[in-house]
């Protein structure tokens, strides 16, 4: 349960972007790329990790940034996680309603996200949460459906469509992959699952940290095999998610049953993290309950209703700034609690100085570049 708890917070929209990018990047750039931001987020996760069990106090992220970096620590942790949430959460109306739209292929894809908006909105309000045991048989199901694709789509892979490095798009995975390998908020709620079982808190990070590199890997090369860069091109922007392609240029029973799961997915993932923004809202800064849904569920809308971003936008722009100052920040904290922490933790890492400053230095460049950008 604690494996997929972690898994479950990873896994979501990325997953849905990275062929896509790939695919315009050249796939073994893409593949070195995943698998660098892969174990950089092994690593980040165990970081944080070691500072939970470091500590006496449960906090959520911003807490524990508070007690190890200060009140700036703790705003820039805050910004990260809303920043994050918000982007995650308009990314998620966008994909629902591509999806089902091509689910139910009637309507337009608006009317479905605003539908979904509604269904969703209903039940955060209601507090209903997303179970253990529901991320547990989504994330199963998940890897059966990549196996059956790869199953009854294999000799429809085109090793042509595996093309090589392109440098006009040497940036454009970065955002994206970052988004989809950020799970660092789920460490605290891990060790709660956990339990009195802590000293398994570091297996656990681990497998839950490797599986999704390894899932991103076979379904990338599934879905560019299948499907391949000019085709991505010839769909609209919000379209080139990889399983509408997949259904589009695929099989299309599996297209639709990845269609499916995919929209399974990102609804428990929209519950569990509008509930977590409302909370935050709710108990840390002493927001009424509606007005602190109202804080988190009308900015996504709004987004959506004026069309001002696209789905591989928004998972750019949130994975290279929110996933870059949560890696920053992570790291910062992981080295000051070696020293200010109040509890003997149950593994202990080395002080990793230098892979710390090469991520933090990776993390600023891609802030920067993303920055750069957006305002010139």
């Amino acid at each position: 349960m604690a494996v997929t708890t972690l898994i479950g917070t990873i896994v979501g929209a990325g997953i849905l972007g990275i062929p896509y990018v790939v695919a315009k990047a050249g796939i073994f750039y893409g593949f070195v790329l995943m698998i660098a931001i892969g174990f950089a987020f092994v690593f980040l996760n165990l970081f944080a990790g070691e500072v939970v069990l470091r500590t006496k106090k449960q906090y959520q992220l911003t807490g524990y940034a508070e007690k190890y970096l200060g009140r700036t620590g703790k705003r820039i942790m805050t910004f990260s996680m809303v920043f994050n949430i918000y982007g995650a959460l308009t990314a998620y109306l966008i994909g629902e309603g591509q999806t089902l739209f091509f689910i139910f292929g009637a309507g337009f894809p608006l009317l479905y996200t605003l539908l979904f908006f509604a269904v969703t909105s209903f039940i955060v309000y209601k507090g209903i949460k997303a179970t253990g045991r529901a991320e547990l048989i989504l994330i199963s199901l998940l890897f059966l459906v990549v196996i059956l694709i790869g199953i009854f789509s294999f000799r429809s892979i085109d090793t042509h469509n595996f093309t090589p490095l392109d440098l006009s798009y040497f940036f454009l995975p970065y955002g994206v992959i970052l988004f989809a390998f950020m799970g660092s908020p789920a460490i605290p709620e891990v060790q709660e699952v956990l339990g009195q079982e802590k000293k398994k808190m570091k297996k656990a990070i681990i497998i839950g940290s490797v599986i999704p590199i390894v899932l991103y890997l076979l379904f990338t090369i599934i879905i560019i095999g299948v499907v391949g860069e000019g085709n991505f091109d010839l769909l609209a922007p919000n379209e080139r998610i990889a399983t509408i392609a997949l259904s589009v240029y695929g099989h299309p029973l599996l297209g639709t049953l990845a269609n499916l799961l995919a929209v399974l997915s990102m609804f428990t993932s929209f519950l569990t993290l509008s509930i977590a923004l409302a909370e935050m809202y709710e108990y840390d800064y002493s927001f009424s309950r509606r007005k602190a849904l109202l804080f988190t569920l009308s900015l996504p809308l709004i987004i959506i209703l004026l069309n001002a971003t696209t789905f591989f936008t928004v998972l750019g722009l949130t994975g290279a700034i929110a996933g870059g100052l949560d890696g920053i920040i992570i790291t910062l904290m992981y080295w000051k609690a070696k020293t200010l922490g109040d509890r003997k933790p149950e593994y202990v890492l080395g002080k990793h100085t230098f892979l710390g400053s090469v991520l933090i230095l990776m993390f600023i460049l891609g802030l920067v570049y993303q920055l750069k950008m957006i305002f010139f």
